[in-house]
């Protein structure tokens, strides 16, 4: 099936950020490819759900690169062209600062492999096709990254370590592939999605006292942002642009 719309790949796909990346880039009328690792059945629930059509879920195991590459075939073989590569898969887990026996040498390694090495691995993987992206202004790459990245207060150290490599990375390649591919980190503040709704009331209201803007980023937030870079921002690359209610004000 040889696509004349615009491509969008979104690893981490399924999740609650990457489903509302997925709704807002099919409004707008790309196809969009589910990129999921274990969560198939959901993926194929939202790429059958999402507006207008050419939409399928495909496996990216991010920290897979064999897999990666089978997933730049199917969307080679499917489409004939890639325009977007959201890089949203990312994992992490709730680890005191000061605990540092915690942070587990298989925990770093789980998180460094996914957030940062996966982001590269995807891009590495799909960069023939977005360098031949027919879109006017070239092919884009959004990081999902994090305000962590800046003020060093999240989930566990090692999280902040690995979203401020992936802001690095995010300039790095931005200069390196210029012009035929923009790259840009969408860094978001604690977004309200199910997990943080589950989390304790208490916890989550003080979060919403600390955001100046006086509510968390909602996942549709994240997306208004990821389409505006993809769509309007043509002359914007190698920066991150903060979704954060003006988190790192306080």
């Amino acid at each position: 099936m040889r696509s004349d719309c615009p491509v969008a790949i979104i690893t981490g796909g399924a999740g609650g950020i990457g489903a509302a990346i997925g709704r807002s880039l099919a409004g707008a009328g790309f196809a969009v490819v589910v990129g999921f690792h274990r969560s198939a059945a959901a993926a194929e629930r939202l790429a059958a759900s999402l507006p207008g059509s050419g939409h399928v879920a495909l496996s990216a195991p991010v920290t897979q690169s064999v897999g990666l590459q089978a997933l730049a075939e199917a969307v080679a073989e499917r489409y004939e062209r890639c325009d977007v590569l959201v890089n949203c898969a990312g994992i992490t887990r709730f680890v005191a600062h000061d605990d540092l026996e915690g942070l587990d040498d298989a925990l770093i390694d789980e998180i460094l492999a996914t957030n940062v090495r996966g982001s590269f691995a995807a891009l590495r993987a799909l960069l023939p096709l977005l360098q031949a992206s027919p879109r006017p202004g070239g092919a884009v790459v959004v990081n999902i990254s994090s305000i962590a990245a800046q003020t060093a207060m999240g989930s566990n150290v090692m999280y902040c370590a690995s979203k401020a490599a992936v802001d690095n990375m995010t300039r790095s390649l931005a200069r390196a592939l210029a012009p035929a591919v923009r790259v840009v980190s969408v860094s978001p503040g604690l977004v309200d999605t199910e997990f943080v709704k589950s989390l304790d009331p208490g916890w989550r209201d003080e979060q919403t006292v600390r955001t100046p803007l006086g509510r968390l980023a909602s996942p549709q937030d994240v997306a208004t942002v990821v389409l505006t870079a993809v769509r309007d921002l043509t002359f914007t690359t190698g920066c991150v642009l903060p979704v954060d209610g003006g988190r790192p004000l306080n």
